[in-house]
């Protein structure tokens, strides 16, 4: 008896330390949503977008079925947190995509707290519905609990965007410069406007430089969404009374959105950062880059009263509001609209004709230097402001500063610690986060430095680190133990979210010991930033930009810890590599076709982050007109590809009148009667993006071409132009309609005039 009885103790006590297993099952279906009046394809998990929130405890076990019932692969990622790498949930990395019809079971222990959320990390799916909330409660008894926060009712808040257009027809638009988002937005940029404004000389300039119009964001959206719904209530305060608190836990599951938050309350406290406790810190406003999440707590208001929390997209076109309490809306006023042309005119001053970035003097880091605070207008002062540096860590950011308080003229200023303008706002930067606890990593472990430049080409919406995509680097190779310290210089045009998988980093900011981890680095454009892990665990982990449609152009990178176990979900690991380095570098595709009243023309072409393969063709309707095509296939060089040698073939026919022969310019030959030549040839982009071309045919004659097609005339107005030395000439403009559809009249040297209607994909 007295074995039994101690038997029965014991596996009493063992079942009350055991861990508890939560159970989540998810069913991926296609679904019809409406949120801009129109019914569009999504996918929704149990039903619902957002997918469910998922609720842990630390020291629980999370077993979570997916079950897929999608006529294609899928996958879930578990953002921010720390789990065996077969569980990661990234396809052709640490599993095969879970198949069409099948169900994949997730399984982790939950070894941390805070706010993170999950997604798709399967092509475009997180841009059409798969995204939630994910969140990691604190044990009993966790020494790290806050009384006065920690048990706070806390409300989950997703954050997202929504676009009717098919993700992959956003993804190719990007990469063909397409025109349309920003007419959608009205932030086109055009000549006229700029004259109307007082700009045709920053314009000019722009143009000058090789730079498109300038966006904060790329992608217009028809809505933008908390929690599913444009506006949404939190009426889950209980008994709440006016002025307690309440915790919004803040997820940016945007593709490609930031959001500026603000609150009709009063002032936000900033408690957490990427599901780790921060001391707390009051500002009035906060950007959340994308991938992001942010604890932050603010007041409730009296009865019959509902304060609005308003986020604002990074662009400014619209909004999406959650409203705090119940009863009559107090509105906080809304962001006013983006100055483009301002923030053009501050672009020009950084960039140098060669593409790169000017020396400002100074290295910037860590957001204390907004580069966007130019264009925010509600911003007034001093052109003059002072910058406090204090730090004991800058050497790490490789910030070369030779005093605590600098002058940056020129230059307005969006800094924690300043009371900018009249409104005294104050605004969230990574340099007032501060760790509550000591976040030094091992002391005696071996240091491993790596650098990474962020590059891009907007012209051709390419994305790389050191100028290369995925498809052209291997793994980065670290050791378990060691101290990884990543260096990144910001050498591109826009904001970069960079996320690390599987790991928190310190990001050096100033703080000492107590530097914050996230797992998020928000750069933005000249930043230069320090962040540091300490390499704790196994596996392959994905490094990159989490705006959604930078990352599918291959701005990525993997971690692989040296001598990892197998993968026992990859059972061809090199071939799962290489299917990882396609993904981010598809072909393109784009055609365009003119229905003339003196012709036909047209052209087509497919393009990845290298090689192009174009052809054109133009079709007269008179016998004497003829026909001609050429196609070209080239490979773009160059950081800023603004060089592109290439082969070509040019085929035409055209009746010419008896003993008639076109010379050209040089005096050669340039019979069209019956024409059929292979060519070698470049490519040069000129200041004014200008397309200089020369041309080497296997008869001998040699062409020389200047052509612009899209010069922006108005709003929707574009103006294209071609010269070259065969003494071919043509000159036409091009009234943007709609998406796909345009009104077009030209003068063609062999054709004439023509009107017609341009039909475009």
């Amino acid at each position: 008896m007295k074995i039994k009885s101690s038997l029965f103790l014991l596996l009493i006590a063992f079942a009350a330390n055991a861990q508890k297993v939560v159970r989540y099952d998810l069913y991926v279906r296609d679904t019809i949503v409406n949120f801009s009046g129109k019914d569009k394809k999504a996918i929704a998990v149990n039903g619902q977008i957002p997918m469910p929130t998922l609720t842990f405890t630390e020291g629980d076990i999370a077993e979570i079925y997916v079950h897929n019932e999608l006529d294609g692969g899928t996958s879930l990622h578990w953002h921010g947190l720390f789990l065996p790498n077969k569980e990661d949930g990234v396809p052709f990395l640490t599993q095969m995509p879970i198949a069409p019809h099948t169900t994949h079971k997730y399984t982790f222990p939950i070894v941390q707290s805070g706010t993170h959320w999950y997604h798709s990390h399967s092509g475009l799916q997180e841009q059409i519905g798969m995204y939630g909330a994910l969140i990691l409660k604190k044990k009993d008894g966790d020494p790290t609990f806050r009384k006065g926060i920690d048990d706070l009712p806390a409300i989950p808040v997703v954050l997202s965007e929504w676009t009717d257009y098919k993700p992959e027809n956003v993804h190719r638009m990007l990469h063909n410069a397409s025109d349309w988002f920003a007419i959608k937005k009205g932030t086109t940029q055009s000549y006229a406007e700029a004259i109307r404004s007082g700009h045709f000389k920053t314009k000019f300039n722009n143009e000058w430089k090789r730079m498109l119009a300038m966006d904060v964001s790329d992608v217009y959206y028809d809505k933008f969404l908390i929690n599913g719904q444009n506006e949404s209530m939190a009426n889950v305060l209980g008994k709440s009374k006016a002025g307690d608190k309440v915790r919004l836990r803040v997820s940016n599951a945007g593709a490609s959105s930031y959001f500026w938050l603000t609150y009709a309350g009063g002032k936000i406290t900033v408690v957490a950062n990427d599901g780790n406790d921060v001391e707390p810190v009051e500002v009035d406003r906060l950007i959340i880059g994308v991938s992001e999440t942010y604890d932050v707590v603010v007041s409730i208001p009296a009865d019959n009263t509902a304060y609005e929390f308003l986020a604002t997209p990074e662009d400014r076109t619209k909004s999406a509001s959650l409203y705090i309490g119940s009863g009559i809306k107090q509105l906080i006023s809304p962001l006013p609209k983006l100055n483009y042309f301002e923030g053009m005119k501050m672009m020009n001053d950084m960039m140098n004709m060669d593409g790169s970035m000017k020396d400002m003097g100074m290295n910037m880091s860590l957001q204390k230097m907004d580069m966007n605070t130019v264009m925010y207008p509600e911003i007034t002062g001093s052109s003059t402001m002072k910058m406090d540096m204090k730090s004991d860590e800058m050497d790490h950011s490789k910030m070369d500063m030779k005093s605590d308080k600098m002058d940056m003229k020129d230059s307005k200023m969006d800094h924690s610690k300043n009371a900018i303008g009249s409104g005294d706002i104050v605004t969230l930067n990574y340099g007032m986060l501060k760790a509550p606890n000591v976040t030094t990593l091992p002391k005696d472990a071996p240091v491993r430095e790596l650098r990474f430049e962020l590059t891009g080409n907007m012209n051709r919406y390419v994305w790389s680190m050191d100028n290369k995509v995925l498809s052209e680097s291997d793994k980065i190779l670290i050791k378990k133990g060691e101290n990884v310290r990543i260096v990144l210089y910001n050498n591109s045009m826009m904001r970069h979210p960079m996320h690390l998988h599987g790991h928190d980093f310190r990001v050096l900011n100033g703080q000492g010991d107590y530097a914050p981890l996230k797992n998020v680095l928000d750069i933005m454009p000249m930043e230069t930033d320090t962040i540091e892990f300490n390499a704790n665990a196994d596996g392959d982990w994905f490094f990159h930009c989490h705006i959604l449609y930078h990352m599918m152009a291959g701005m990525n990178r993997v971690f692989s810890y040296e001598n990892s176990d197998a993968n026992p979900l990859l059972p061809d690991k090199e071939w799962a590599y290489k299917k990882l380095q396609n993904e981010s570098n598809q072909l393109h595709f784009m055609a365009e076709n003119d229905f003339a009243t003196n012709g036909n023309d047209g052209k087509a072409m497919a393009q990845n982050a290298r090689w192009s393969f174009g052809t054109e063709w133009r079709l007269g309707y008179h016998y004497e007109h003829g026909y001609e095509s050429e196609t070209h296939i080239g490979r773009y060089i160059g950081k800023n590809q603004w060089l592109m040698p290439f082969i070509g073939f040019d085929w035409r026919y055209r009746k010419m009148g008896m003993n008639e022969v076109e010379k050209n310019v040089f005096g050669q030959s340039n019979n069209k009667d019956n024409r059929a030549v292979v060519s070698l040839g470049v490519n040069y982009t000129l200041p004014l993006l200008v397309i200089a071309q020369a041309e080497v045919f296997s008869d001998g004659n040699v062409r020389f071409q200047l052509m612009r097609e899209d010069i922006p005339v108005s709003k929707r107005l574009r103006m294209a132009f071609m010269v070259n030395t065969d003494k071919e000439y043509m000159a036409g403009l091009k009234y943007i309609v709609g998406k796909n559809i345009g009104l077009t009249t030209h003068y063609d040297s062999d054709m004439g005039v023509g009107f017609g209607v341009n039909l475009n994909y």
